[in-house]
């Protein structure tokens, strides 16, 4: 009786103890293959700097595809990741069918998708969205985020990759209290805001922005030169006058003394519009007194336009049906569209990006890293300026013997140490602070001043990722987005979009073809098992008591 009582009594105080350390050491292992629930430093990072309380709510719930239901359990298991590590993460899934109208008013658009069941193709509808709420601020953050996959199961792999920058990148968003900032030079006939309004409008989102413009160095270019400098980020967009000297060694010294830089540059004159209006226009140089200052970082952008076969639509009037002009949309070879670098965190998983009436860039020898990040197809030809171009010209059979120009470099990343191009030359001011290297630093520079230019719909900027006349979505929002991102990111969250998961996924085809066979085998194998078992059991039985 004695041992029994020692035996409960040791039961009992190892039970006691079990608990004393489960509650105080507390381990989660990752046992999957590709560590996809382990969190990156960079994510654990931004959640040891939550002291409140973060409610993310997610409208992943209700009836909808089993491919997509396998988003909501990789969702679901992450946030538990996130919560497992910081108490202060608070999450719940809900059912968007009665709050449609107003997730849409949001701006979270549903999404369809095309369903395979039993053979038969069908639709359904899903809000692929996450709301993460933290003291006075909200951020949106897609789950689907558009992409270049070309099936489902793709994009549904990219998605779960992408759920950890997602999420890490929604929540530093609306926790970030020392937002970096970004200068917007003007001065130069800069593209109007108004033309940068979904691209700029995103960006405020996480930065904090300012028009900066360069008039003033006529007059002051110390104090503007000092000025600029309080900016993390310069962006200059597409501009159309003539750079002065003070206005370059002020731009040049914004960059040796740290500066990020995003350069949408057109060398030519040729707008869109002016073909549309008078069926032709001339593409001719246009002279803004960069080439020195962007060789000496190590590039140079050519004055040749780029034609691409592989390239984006316009809509053109081919007649009339009542008093209806009727358009068709057909591809207009200065507009190439171009895929990124799949390798490089910037471009990786984004759709083709639209670049028009671009040319292109060479990249020189110096100690400057070069990344390519969007490059033509090969099926290209270089049109040479000043030179005529037609709209009727989009009529014509192009002649493949003609495009064999190779791929055209239109966008390029620059990292390391960049020199001042007034270095051992005469600086048409003296300023204080002048240095002749820059610590490391980065650029970006686009051969296309309308990489970021959105288009205009009845008075108001239309979505820069999607064409408003033939409904087209491409990735310049995105690329330009992730841009910043990288050249300003100092917490290594832009890293997480290389992120890669493999998902074993069902092949729909042969699960179709082996329905039968498997509907069988675990339906009336198991119940055969079952009867089989209960044969044997009671013959045993039988034989053992009838002795």
């Amino acid at each position: 009786m004695n041992k029994s009582i020692q035996h409960i009594m040791l039961v009992l105080v190892g039970i006691i103890v079990l608990n004393i350390v489960s509650k105080n050491i507390y381990q989660r292992f990752d046992l999957t293959q590709d560590q996809r629930y382990t969190l990156s430093n960079t994510t654990l990072n931004i959640l040891d700097q939550l002291d409140d309380l973060v409610i993310i709510n997610v409208y992943l719930e209700g009836e909808f595809p089993s491919e997509f239901q396998r988003l909501q359990v990789e969702t679901r298991q992450y946030l538990e990741e996130l919560q497992a590590e910081n108490s202060n993460i608070r999450f719940q899934f809900i059912n968007p069918d009665k709050i449609r109208e107003r997730l849409i008013k949001k701006g979270m658009l549903p999404s369809q998708l095309t369903v395979e069941e039993d053979g038969k193709l069908s639709n359904a509808i899903i809000f692929p969205w996450a709301e993460i709420e933290y003291a006075n601020k909200t951020e949106i953050l897609s789950l689907l985020p558009n992409t270049n996959a070309k099936t489902q199961e793709q994009q549904l792999q990219q998605a779960i990759e992408k759920l950890e920058y997602s999420f890490s990148n929604g929540i530093q968003k609306v926790t970030r209290e020392n937002k970096p900032t970004i200068a917007v030079l003007s001065g130069n006939g800069e593209l109007d805001d108004i033309y940068l309004y979904s691209f700029l409008k995103e960006l405020g989102k996480k930065y904090r922005l300012a028009k900066f413009t360069l008039d003033s160095v006529a007059t002051n270019p110390q104090k503007t030169t000092t000025d600029l400098r309080k900016y993390d980020l310069a962006i200059i967009s597409k501009p159309t006058e003539r750079f002065t000297s003070e206005e370059k060694l002020t731009i040049d010294q914004f960059i040796t003394n740290g500066g990020k830089s995003l350069w949408m540059i057109d060398n030519n004159y040729a707008d869109t519009d002016s073909l549309y209006n008078q069926g032709k226009m001339l593409a001719f140089p246009r002279d803004l007194n960069l080439t020195d200052l962007l060789f000496s970082y190590g590039v140079r952008i050519n004055n040749k336009l780029v034609q691409d076969l592989y390239s984006a639509k316009i809509p053109l009037a081919t007649g009339n049906l009542g008093n209806q002009a009727q358009f068709q949309h057909l591809n207009w070879f200065y507009h190439p569209l171009a895929n990124g670098n799949p390798n490089h965190p910037i471009t990786k998983n984004i759709p083709p990006v639209r670049f028009r009436f671009t040319t292109q860039i060479d990249t020189l020898k110096n100690d400057i890293k070069k990344t390519p990040l969007y490059l033509s197809s090969v099926l290209t030809k270089k049109v040479g300026t000043p030179s005529i171009i037609q709209l009727q010209s989009i009529a014509n059979e192009p002649r493949e013997n003609e495009y064999k120009g190779g791929p055209q470099l239109f966008a390029v990343l620059l990292e390391g140490t960049f020199s001042s191009a007034y270095k051992n030359r005469i600086k048409p001011f003296n300023y204080k602070g002048f240095k002749e290297t820059s610590p490391e630093n980065k650029m970006v520079v686009i051969a296309d001043g309308d990489v970021a230019k959105n288009q205009i719909l009845k008075g108001k900027p239309h979505d820069l990722s999607r064409d408003k006349w033939t409904g087209e979505e491409f990735g310049n929002k995105e690329f330009l987005i992730n841009t910043v991102d990288y050249l300003l990111d100092d917490t290594g969250l832009i890293e997480l979009r290389n992120k890669t998961i493999q998902l074993n996924l069902l092949d729909k085809q042969q699960a179709f073809n082996e329905k039968g066979f498997w509907q069988f085998f675990n339906i009336i194998v198991p119940l055969v098992i079952l009867g089989l078992f209960g044969f044997v059991f009671n013959y045993l039985r039988k034989k053992k008591y009838t002795k």
